[in-house]
């Protein structure tokens, strides 16, 4: 059954872009994220180009999608130059610049979903669908009655590109499309999140612990969300971490322990970083900017691996 979610428009629009199916039904492939950057940032034209194919080795329609998949993930901006993230995640002297560790992706699946989201169907299906089990026509029939809030016309096709692209792109066992070649099923990193487990006709996200997921990726997205939405205090909830709309919670299918068992590690690191509780309600607390933090956190796990 379709989830029916009442939306704060004003947050939606802020948060998400009505983009859809601008990925060329290709979901990112392994290498297609690195390739991009490296490309872009020698030439930020190279995607215009008539010998893009060539420079980039693929096809017309992946040379779009690969331009896409830059930008939705906030690798490059819109004028395909490297974005801070980027130059930090992929530069020449970046954090993962191979992307060999699955902590990357966790932090690139964050990235897709945060403000301002330029994946709508994501998302979606990420942050405003609640069901835990469900079928294709589920994730279907949902996005119909959230894409009305945009006031927009979206061709169906569109968002049935979408939903395809989103299981192909995260389920374990694979979301073969008719006549696809197998490889197009899984030839894509982000089914190592391990998010979402497919069952014949059936779906099911995987909550709680991820084996791949550090605590450090979970403290410093809380602490980039504290950010974002608990402006002037020095506090955030663990329901709001967990069950708002765009909260790491949401984003990474979380239960209250393993959050909490990943705030109270990281706080060990950090002594500007507590889990406190007061009056029987458990929250993160700060003693410094927790966007600063949370950059700090990131930088001590990747200078540690």
């Amino acid at each position: 059954m379709a989830i029916q979610t009442t939306l704060n428009l004003k947050y939606l629009e802020n948060s998400v872009n009505p983009v859809f199916a601008n990925h060329e039904t290709f979901h990112p492939r392994f290498g297609w994220l690195k390739k991009g950057f490296d490309a872009a940032n020698k030439n930020p034209g190279v995607f215009l180009q008539d010998d893009a194919t060539v420079s980039l080795g693929v096809g017309k329609n992946m040379v779009r999608s690969i331009r896409y998949w830059c930008s939705a993930f906030k690798l490059l901006d819109k004028n395909n130059l490297p974005t801070t993230f980027g130059e930090k995640l992929l530069g020449e002297n970046g954090w993962d610049s191979y992307l060999e560790d699955p902590a990357s992706l966790w932090l690139l699946h964050w990235n897709l979903l945060k403000p301002t989201c330029e994946a709508a169907s994501w998302y979606y299906v990420f942050n405003v669908f609640r069901a835990l089990e469900f079928t294709r026509e589920d994730v279907l029939a949902g996005l119909k009655d959230y894409i009305s809030n945009f006031n927009k016309t979206i061709a169906e096709s569109s968002f049935i590109k979408d939903v395809s692209c989103i299981l192909r792109m995260y389920s374990t066992q694979g979301f073969i499309r008719d006549n696809a070649p197998i490889e197009d099923s899984i030839d894509c990193p982000f089914t190592e999140l391990g998010l979402i487990r497919h069952f014949g006709k059936n779906y099911q996200f995987k909550i709680g612990e991820k084996a791949n997921l550090p605590d450090s990726i979970i403290g410093a997205t809380c602490l980039e969300y504290a950010s974002r939405v608990s402006q002037d205090t020095k506090t955030i909830s663990i329901p709001r971490l967990l069950y708002d709309e765009g909260s790491p919670g949401m984003v990474f299918k979380l239960t209250e322990n393993t959050l909490c068992a990943a705030i109270e590690t990281v706080a060990k690191r950090f002594d500007r970083i507590m889990l406190s509780d007061t009056a029987g309600l458990i929250q993160l607390s700060f003693t410094a900017e927790p966007e600063v933090l949370a950059q700090q956190v990131l930088e001590r796990y990747y200078s540690s691996r």
